[in-house]
């Protein structure tokens, strides 16, 4: 596969738009006991969390927003141990299972405004580019796509490059780039916005405007 790739803009953000719904700040104002959270405006409720999470020791709000989020995916021993160890390290580049990065990174993130820095304070990278087909490629776009793709415009000190080397630069499958990449936004044909951790890819790694990709993915019948 052949791509044109030209990058718009990369920035550094500390918040997803848009992860924590209204109806999320409902639930969690209640699991911190705060009365009536269902007749707040949703203009105050994220004020109202705030005030109602600081009632709580850090490491005990932690883990009632842990559990909320991820009970399904983790047990109460990881969430005990998370909760503690999210105070001094950042979890949500640190832990072992990549699928929860994002996740972790939003939790730490309210945790993080809502004590006014006691937490660690996590960041993101949102990447704008375009990218052309060069062979007339019908393809869909996927994660793994986009990061094969950018592999010409990253500087070898970038984490993806350095222990993806083979999926990135080779036909071989790159499963991981599922939970890599947090989230693929298609703005038109050729137009793309994704979001990733700054722990995969900061943005004074990217290193050329414009720069060409060549490719190969792994055949169909591999795959299955």
């Amino acid at each position: 596969m052949k791509f044109n790739v030209k990058l718009n803009s990369a920035s550094t953000i500390e918040e997803i738009e848009n992860y924590w719904k209204d109806e999320d700040f409902v639930k969690l104002l209640e699991l911190y006991s705060f009365p009536e959270a269902d007749t707040i405006k949703p203009e105050n409720l994220r004020e109202m969390l705030f005030m109602a999470i600081t009632d709580f020791e850090p490491n005990e709000a932690a883990k009632i927003i842990l559990t909320y989020k991820l009970s399904e995916n983790l047990n109460e021993g990881q969430i005990d141990q998370i909760s503690n160890e999210m105070l001094l390290d950042k979890i949500s580049e640190e832990y072992p299972e990549i699928g929860l990065h994002y996740d972790l990174f939003n939790i730490n993130q309210l945790l993080f405004k809502a004590f006014n820095g006691k937490f660690p304070n996590a960041k993101a990278t949102k990447v704008e580019f375009e990218l052309t087909s060069a062979d007339n490629s019908k393809e869909e776009i996927t994660k793994e796509i986009v990061l094969k793709s950018l592999n010409n415009g990253l500087s070898e000190s970038n984490l993806i490059k350095r222990l993806f080397s083979d999926q990135m630069s080779t036909e071989k499958r790159f499963d991981e780039a599922e939970d890599i990449i947090w989230k693929l936004d298609k703005k038109d044909e050729s137009n793309y916005t994704i979001l990733t951790s700054d722990y995969w890819l900061n943005k004074d790694e990217l290193i050329a405007e414009e720069f060409d990709a060549d490719f190969e993915l792994a055949e169909k019948d591999e795959e299955e």
